[in-house]
């Protein structure tokens, strides 16, 4: 049975979805102990919190109240899970309300080809601080139609905000209470098991010339040099804080160029790594950039349980363009 938590802890006013009302978060999985703790973080920010149950009840009977906001975990794709978020993407879809992800590194490609149709904002491993956020955030959407309706240019503004609060739930984390804190997401800059080749071990210089397609549109460059780039961006690491240099769509995109020379395909996870940023910032920016047209999100067509992400035609000519433009000349300089 679905219950209105009620919490009072702090003196916020009531967080309110469009038509004024205070808003619902409805909150579903297993962990009894996480149901709980996010209602009680949530209601102490104001928002009204609706226990979901377990994952289970999404697929037994129907969804009865689904709320303004659908908060999930889903750490590991076991039994039905897979059933329960596909019922649930479709539901919340129709419905036009805003689905937040909680999940793993380890689950995360599972989670993404699952829901593909309610453009959800997926966390992995959020602090609670981030979970208070996210849903502030979705509901800023609802409240204002107009931020659908951002400049591309308004919207990288806006995930470089995003990237600042970020920051601040982070410290606010650090001074609450860590029972359920995640052990860390970790940086890594590679973008694949074996990652790109050291520097040393790329060998040679990659031709100063690109090749032309027909039409005497720019290919893309040899992804031996766009690899040695990343390798070099990866280095700075070694002397600086990563903070510093935190670029996580010139990272993802220097990785899809390469892939697509090297005709490979990125899952979301290889990319949320080749960010070099944590992995629910990284998804934040796929998730804008997909939304821009900068990435294009595509099934697997052998295994409608995995999804991919590319580049778009007009990006892939851009990055061609650019290298041609500015990396090789740079390069003839060099040789």
């Amino acid at each position: 049975m679905q219950h209105d938590v009620q919490t009072a802890d702090f003196s916020y006013g009531s967080a309110s979805d469009s038509s004024g009302l205070p808003a619902r978060v409805a909150i579903f999985a297993d962990r009894s102990s996480w149901r709980s703790q996010a209602a009680e973080d949530l209601g102490g920010a104001g928002f009204r919190t609706i226990d979901g149950g377990s994952l289970q009840s999404l697929i037994e009977g129907p969804i009865a109240l689904l709320g303004d906001v659908v908060m999930i975990d889903c750490p590991a794709i076991e039994g039905g899970a897979l059933a329960a978020l596909a019922r649930l993407d479709m539901r919340v879809a129709q419905s036009g309300a805003k689905l937040i992800v909680s999940t793993s590194i380890d689950a995360l490609d599972d989670v993404f080809a699952a829901l593909d149709q309610s453009d959800p904002q997926i966390m992995v491993q959020p602090s609670r601080a981030e979970r208070i956020v996210a849903v502030g955030r979705v509901l800023a959407e609802i409240a204002d139609p107009r931020v659908r309706e951002m400049s591309e240019e308004d919207r990288l503004s806006l995930l470089h905000l995003s990237r600042q609060v970020d920051a601040i739930a982070s410290k606010l984390e650090g001074l609450s209470d860590r029972r359920f804190a995640p052990t860390g997401e970790g940086r890594s800059g590679t973008s694949d098991e074996a990652g790109p080749a050291p520097l040393a071990a790329v060998g040679g210089v990659a031709s100063a010339e690109p090749a032309r397609r027909k039409g005497g549109a720019f290919a893309l460059p040899d992804p031996r040099h766009v690899r040695r780039i990343i390798a070099s961006r990866q280095a700075r690491a070694k002397f600086f804080e990563d903070e510093l240099f935190a670029d996580p769509a010139w990272d993802m995109l220097l990785d899809l160029t390469a892939a697509y020379a090297e005709d490979q395909r990125v899952s979301v996870t290889s990319l949320c790594i080749a960010a070099m940023v944590p992995a629910t910032t990284a998804l934040r920016w796929i998730k804008q950039l997909v939304e821009n047209g900068v990435f294009l999100r595509v099934a697997d067509p052998s295994d409608k349980r995995r999804a991919f992400v590319v580049l778009s035609d007009r990006s892939r000519d851009a990055m061609a363009r650019y290298f041609a433009e500015v990396e090789t000349p740079m390069l003839q300089q060099a040789a």
